[in-house]
């Protein structure tokens, strides 16, 4: 929030420089500013024939431009009044065309520096104020600027109104200026400064200066969206980030969850792959459930949206992202919701914090704008895996022969005359990553249109994007657009609608496992060519050939999204109004996969396709009433109250064919067997009343309260209703006189503190009924079975949080800080719990177990620098959370091996392994620890929690730097602690048995060989230890690697166009940019990427941190331009 403060000011400020200049100039104190081409011919020149009937002075001076091509420069203020006239003159000077358009209004003209500047007759005009300034001579002004402390502020910007010249204060405050003398007296000087208001002061015939800014409060009085209502921020109890679309625009991503990385602290943000449109893992202040779903809530102009992917279909570990469906560049802002007296007003979905959006809509008068952005770029991998040559795998695979106990004389690589396949050195070596990776086109088209007037506003926006991934058979393209309308029918009764449709298409080539396309590229050992012998395309033990996938490969989604939500909003005081909203959020999904018998997954059943088509509705109805009104001139109160209805409908069906007649057929009715057909419908709702209240006294001390009760149908009767308060308050105690008296750097201090209780009722629709399903036929006869079992005595899952945070300014606000420190505890955990084997279930769902969350979070921005030319701000932010399961009877192992567990005392996200102590260097073999059962046998009961993926730190570091029209933003994003799971190592660093069927990573060259070898990495046999056991190729903590990392994850470099070239072709503003994404990366993870997780089910993952043939993330240049006309 503080960040985005910071930038809000700045821009401010930019603008009233920008405004002030072009007003002195032009001579026009008031209204817009029109300026048209330039020439230097004198009106009492030029001549030209003009016809006008009832015509506006607007229409008529347009075209004595379009006729002379002299320059206009006008208020829209002076020339609004006049719209019917009349003119019609023959081959006249345009001097004498003026004087008779002119003639009966208050209007005058006067040339100046070629252009034609209309001023009002009783006015001055610029060039009375400030004359031509060619060799003249100079007179010198001095200064100091002090603050209402009498201490010189440095760096304040001193501006002669209307012209470019000007200087700026020097580090005790004082100034000097030269300034024409023939300027007149009523020449204005600007003062402008971040963090306090800017002055104007009438220059005269003084020679010195002594002004004294006051400081700005304008970040304290900026308005917060907090639940359903609207503070300033100064009076926000709650622990609430800001992040402005403008701050994500230079960001790369197709989502704007991706591109919100790193901006505010407490939200972490992990891409599961480098896959395009891929998977997004969100979690807000750590975790706080086992089942019931982590992502926070997505409230895109009061529309809940479902954040939980689609896809229907297994392709390989990957997943894909709803979020992805929205169009970033429409996105105006977005509040982060952290605490509980933020969410708790949300009640059944705030237990993981809210993020809202709020998208770009129309604007008051003014004329129309037109905004046009395109981008091109290229994506490639910054970093692959290295693999073993073709004779080096050889050469193991000799060495893994001998040591199992064969005689030396049958090793397989050996001369061709000896029956071998050939010497090591004789094996070629075939890259096939550098086969099913691809240097990726990736281009993006945005236009909008916004517009308005008094009474109705719009706001209209389209795109085009197409993401090509830098994984061959990868790709995303997005179609949208967006509608955004607001209409006043009265002045108490406001009407409007938000829209928005995506269309998109992915193609989803498997990755992570056999048939996959990275692990054809990625495990093939390096010495299997890729043609046979005769040319044909060869094939592994195991994987597909590349070109066999390139050319039968055909797996598609595609997806529709609607977003739609309109309301009426009925003033019925000054201080009480009534809205009324409804919304519809829609998204269908439909997946059709086939593999032909060509393709390992399609080989055996000659073929196999499967047709998935799932749509997710949910409707909205919410009505709300708010009174906000100040009581005297020291008290404001805030009140609402409201009610919600919500109803959620999702729907899967599901076909399954095999044996096709040929792989020129891919429909699932050209399949001789129909292998399977599933639908269902599930429907399910929420009835919610709330209310809420916000006092604050004298601008410093400020309450609230907040209440929610929510009936949800996914609960039984007894435990239907669920209630959620929560409570706050604030103190400004750096507006109390004895910090301002005492304290002269503090500019602001606020000490806030809240506590709430929220719920989670994310479990499937019926998990609280017993289920029976159909298709159970017997004797041809139709039947049905039990197939859940239900439990009444379900209820919510609820998390209660308290927050204490301090933020405040320094040095007139050119250091800004907050601090929070949390802690959230969730009780009644939503599980779904194994169940024994006699009930002829496998799992019931069962309030169980107790979680929590505690940490901090810090952010400090600042301003180094700030003139006329240069403008250089950081801001940095770190977050620190501890997962703990406070409570949980019964352990789980999660994912395949068991390498994840969930234990009482642990965090989520653990892994469950033998720990390997070292590598005997007499025999070669593992030695693992056997503390926990001291039996002297490496066992299952030997496995121990030996580290988790969550980070202990995460966070950012960013600096943005403007020199004049270049501006420059760099960004370092950072986590510290976390751990990764390397399977791709398991696999291919196996210490034997892998064959010939799996590649093996360029690290087994240090593998233990001989006696006295000191090695991580054991000797390579298939052969059991003395023991008897395979320890060897035990799930050990030897293949979990430390996963932090720092990472350049962008840097944005643009320069605007100057209004003197562009103005010409009828351009507002125009800059060209290159932005580059993931240019360095620093971690000692020896994979390709330490941020990526194999297990992508974000919604209800408790697995993260495996890696396992999954594409790194690109690193990306872009070429762009973007036009406002």
């Amino acid at each position: 929030m503080k960040i985005t403060m910071r930038k809000i000011l700045s821009a401010l400020v930019d603008s009233v420089k920008c405004i002030a200049l072009a007003a002195v100039l032009l001579g026009l104190e008031n209204g817009a500013v029109h300026a048209s081409e330039y020439s230097d011919t004198s009106v009492k020149e030029i001549k030209i024939s003009i016809k006008a009937e009832k015509k506006s002075l607007k229409e008529i001076l347009h075209l004595i431009e379009e006729k002379s091509g002299v320059v206009f420069v006008y208020s829209e203020r002076l020339v609004t009044p006049y719209t019917k006239l009349s003119l019609s003159t023959g081959n006249e000077t345009v001097a004498n065309v003026l004087s008779k358009v002119l003639k009966n209004t208050n209007l005058d003209y006067k040339e100046q520096n070629g252009k034609i500047v209309l001023i009002e007759r009783t006015e001055k005009s610029a060039a009375a104020i400030i004359q031509s300034q060619e060799n003249q001579s100079f007179r010198k002004i001095t200064g100091k600027i002090t603050d209402d402390k009498g201490e010189g502020i440095p760096g304040v910007n001193i501006v002669l109104k209307g012209t470019s010249t000007g200087t700026s204060s020097n580090i005790e405050g004082g100034f000097q200026l030269d300034v024409p003398e023939n300027t007149s007296g009523d020449a204005v000087l600007v003062f402008s400064f971040v963090g306090f208001q800017t002055q104007e002061i009438l220059l005269g015939n003084r020679k010195f200066f002594e002004i004294q800014l006051e400081s700005s409060q304008k970040q304290l009085n900026e308005i917060v969206v907090v639940g359903y209502t609207q503070l300033k921020k100064g009076a926000a109890t709650g622990a609430i980030s800001n992040i402005k679309g403008t701050e994500i625009t230079n960001q790369h991503g197709v989502s704007f969850s991706e591109k919100i990385q790193g901006l505010t602290p407490g939200l972490q943000i992990t891409s599961g792959s480098g896959v395009e449109g891929g998977s997004v893992l969100v979690r807000l202040r750590g975790a706080t459930s086992i089942n019931a779903g982590n992502d926070p809530l997505y409230v895109i102009d009061g529309v809940f949206i479902n954040s939980q992917s689609l896809q229907g279909v297994r392709t390989g570990g990957q997943t894909t992202n709803p979020m992805a469906d929205i169009n970033p560049a429409d996105i105006e802002n977005i509040e982060v919701l952290k605490d509980a007296n933020a969410t708790a007003i949300y009640g059944a979905r705030g237990a993981n914090g809210v993020i809202l959006i709020t998208t770009k809509r129309g604007a008051k008068g003014g004329k129309t704008k037109i905004n046009f952005n395109t981008s091109l770029g290229i994506a490639k991998a910054p970093k692959l895996w290295d693999l073993t040559t073709g004779p080096q795998h050889a050469e193991i695979m000799n060495e893994q022969w001998i040591n199992d106990g064969n005689p030396a004389s049958t090793r397989p690589f050996r001369s061709v005359s000896e029956g071998g396949q050939g010497n090591p050195s004789d094996q070629g070596t075939y890259d096939r990553l550098g086969l099913v990776f691809r240097t990726a086109i990736q281009q993006s088209n945005n236009l909008s249109v916004t517009g308005g007037n008094d009474k109705t506003q719009f706001y209209l926006g389209g795109e085009v994007t197409n993401q090509n991934s830098i994984l061959k058979l990868q790709d995303f393209q997005r179609l949208g657009f967006r509608v955004n309308v607001d209409h006043n029918i009265n002045s108490k009764v406001q009407i409007g609608i938000s829209t928005s449709y995506s269309a998109t298409k992915r193609q989803l080539a498997r990755t992570g496992d056999t048939g996959g396309i990275l692990n054809t590229g990625l495990h093939t050992p390096t010495l299997t060519p890729i043609y046979a012998a005769d040319g044909s395309y060869n094939k592994s033990e195991r994987f597909n050939n590349p070109y066999v996938l390139f050319e039968n490969s055909n797996n598609h989604a595609y997806g529709k999204h609607l977003i739609a939500n309109g309301y009426l909003k009925w003033n019925l005081t000054n201080d009480l109004t009534f809205k009324s909203s409804w919304s519809l959020d829609d998204n269908f999904y439909n997946e059709a996969v086939y593999y032909n018998a060509n393709l390992t997954e399609g080989k055996a059943t000659n073929g196999t396709a499967t047709n998935a088509t799932t749509q997710d509705k949910t409707w909205i109805a919410e009505q709300l009433l708010n009174y906000t009104a100040p009581l005297g001139e020291r008290h404001f109160l805030s009140v609402f109250l409201g009610n919600t209805l919500q109803k959620n409908q999702f729907q899967r069906s599901t076909i399954t064919g095999t044996n096709f007649p040929s792989t020129q057929f891919t429909t699932i009715s050209a399949a001789a067997i129909t292998t399977g057909s599933t639908t269902g419908v599930t429907n399910s709702g929420i009835m919610s009343y709330f209310g809420g209240a916000n006092y604050s006294f004298d601008n410093k001390y400020s309450f609230d309260i907040n209440v929610r009760s929510d009936a949800s149908s996914r609960f039984g009767a007894k435990y239907r209703w669920g209630t959620f308060p929560s409570a706050g308050a604030s103190w400004r105690i750096g507006q109390e006189d004895f910090i301002k008296d005492n304290v002269s750097f503090l500019n602001d201090l606020k000490v806030k503190a809240s506590i709430g209780w929220t719920g989670n009722q994310s479990i499937p629709d019926f998990a609280s009924l017993g289920l029976w399903s159909g298709g159970n036929n017997y004797l041809d006869k139709p039947g049905v079975a039990p197939a859940q079992l239900g439990n009444d005595n379900l209820k919510w899952e609820t998390t209660r949080q308290w927050n204490i945070g301090l933020e405040g300014g320094i040095a007139n606000n050119r250091l800004k800080f907050e601090f929070d420190v949390y802690n959230k505890y969730t009780t009644d955990l939503l599980l779904s719990v194994p169940t024994p084997a006699k009930t002829g279930f496998s799992s019931s769902y069962q309030n169980l177990g107790e979680m929590s969350n505690k940490g901090f979070e810090f952010q400090i921005s600042s301003t180094n620098i700030s003139n006329k030319n240069w403008e250089w701000t950081t801001s940095f932010n770190i977050a620190h959370n501890i997962n703990t399961i406070e409570k949980l009877p019964i352990s789980f192992t999660q994912y395949n091996r068991d390498w994840v567990r969930l234990e009482q005392g642990s965090p989520m996200y653990s892994f469950w392994l033998y720990k390997q102590l070292y590598v005997d260097p007499q025999t070669g073999n593992a030695v693992y620890d056997d503390s926990r059962t001291g039996d002297g046998k490496i066992t299952t009961a030997d496995r121990q929690i030996v580290g988790n993926a969550w980070p202990a730190y995460y966070g950012s570091l960013r600096n943005a730097v403007r020199y004049k029209n270049f501006d420059l933003s760099v960004n370092f994003y950072f986590s510290q602690g976390n751990k990764v799971f390397n399977m791709n190592r398991y696999f291919q660093e196996h210490a034997g048995s892998r064959g010939t069927s799996w590649s093996m990573l360029e690290s087994m060259m240090d593998r233990w060989q001989k006696p006295g070898d000191i090695t991580s990495i054991p000797r390579v046999t298939i052969l059991p230890n003395e023991d008897g056991s395979y320890n060897h190729n035990f799930e050990s903590s030897r293949f979990m690697e430390d996963g932090s990392f720092i990472r350049l994850r962008s840097a944005y470099l643009g320069y605007s166009l100057p209004k003197r070239w562009i103005s010409k072709i009828k351009i507002d503003n125009a800059k060209v940019y290159v932005n580059a994404t993931n240019l360095l990366t620093i971690t000692k993870y020896s994979g390709a990427d330490p941020e990526v997780n194999t297990a992508q089910d974000t919604a209800n993952a408790t697995v993260q941190g495996l890696d396992f043939s999954m594409p790194p993330h690109p690193r990306t240049i872009e070429f762009g331009i973007n036009l406002t006309f």
